[in-house]
């Protein structure tokens, strides 16, 4: 049977060939606990206690762990104190920006990509966010928002700038989670409607509009929640 949440790894002849597969599994399973807030702001993490949850060594833990820092995504200050780091205003300008740049255009890029099956999906996950924000499921509609997302990116052949904006996902995701929690999105305009009825329209730049305002608005709610 898999780890919770670690995909199960078939045994080669070689127990030193599962090594790298193993390590990277924990590293992608670590990514995407941050990427949807399932890692939230001033929960201290151990590498032990890491270890313990998903049933595995110590060894790839502390690896993906130093690779998540190396991306900005936490701060190890001791074995047994790994944090989110802090949201500074110069940190969130900075992700906001950066988001900005990449995302919309990205969008706009994987258009001619978005073929009919991607977008009866990309309704599907609309849908689900929907029933996810009526029942007050923050971490369900966490996840949707992601694979609403990165299924119209990952669309597209920009498998590079899909990878950054995952290491910037990595950055905010924590304090998405929180802000969703405590604010929620009832008063936001609903920019995946807008960016549904662009891909339609086959409309790029209604589509870049409609992705560049659900940043503006997600980035305000974590705005909002710490400088009011």
């Amino acid at each position: 049977m898999a780890r919770a949440g670690i995909a199960a790894v078939e045994p080669s002849a070689d127990p030193a060939d599962d090594v790298p597969v193993l390590h990277a599994s924990i590293y992608e399973e670590l990514r995407t606990r941050l990427i949807t807030g399932k890692i939230v702001p001033g929960l201290g993490l151990s590498t032990r206690g890491l270890a313990a949850e998903l049933g595995v060594s110590q060894m790839p833990v502390r690896d993906a762990l130093s690779r998540l820092a190396a991306e900005g995504a936490v701060e190890i200050r001791s074995k047994r104190k790994i944090m989110v780091p802090p949201m500074t205003p110069e940190r969130f300008d900075d992700l906001l920006h950066c988001r900005m740049l990449l995302e919309p255009d990205a969008a706009a890029r994987a258009l001619p990509h978005l073929d009919p099956i991607r977008i009866r999906h990309l309704t599907e996950i609309d849908a689900g966010m929907d029933l996810a924000l009526a029942s007050g499921d923050v971490l369900a509609y966490m996840e949707g928002n992601f694979a609403f997302h990165f299924t119209i990116y990952r669309a597209g052949a920009a498998a590079t700038q899909t990878r950054l904006i995952e290491t910037l996902w990595l950055q905010f995701g924590p304090y998405m989670r929180v802000v969703h929690g405590r604010f929620g999105t009832a008063n936001l305009v609903d920019q995946h409607r807008l960016a549904l009825a662009a891909i339609a329209a086959r409309d790029a730049d209604a589509l870049h509009r409609a992705i560049a305002g659900d940043i503006a608005d997600g980035m305000g709610l974590i705005g909002r929640a710490h400088w009011a």
